[in-house]
């Protein structure tokens, strides 16, 4: 596979022997990329609604207690991920530890 090096001078180049092959002209061929369309994880807003509360500082405001929930995000030999909301409802921020 031949790779551009960068630099002032373009050319394609081979990483395993000398060839090189100077780049005369610019060639872009654009490309429209359509993004998926992703699922909530965490279960949208209805996960938050039977949840419990526990006392940890919000990063954001300050505020002394977070609905929390616990999810094993990663192998079953690693600890849980839990994911906080912010009690406070000016704030509603989100963060999780683990």
């Amino acid at each position: 596979m031949l790779h551009i090096p960068g630099g002032d001078e373009m050319y394609f180049c081979c990483k395993s022997c000398p060839y090189r092959h100077p780049i005369q002209n610019e060639v872009r061929f654009p490309l429209k990329l359509e993004t998926k369309q992703i699922d909530d994880i965490l279960g949208g807003a209805e996960a938050w609604d039977n949840v419990d509360k526990t006392q940890v500082t919000c990063p954001k405001c300050k505020h002394g207690e977070a609905f929390f929930v616990e999810f094993q995000t990663r192998s079953a030999d690693e600890p849980s991920t839990i994911f906080y909301k912010c009690c406070n409802m000016r704030c509603q921020a989100r963060w999780k530890e683990g």
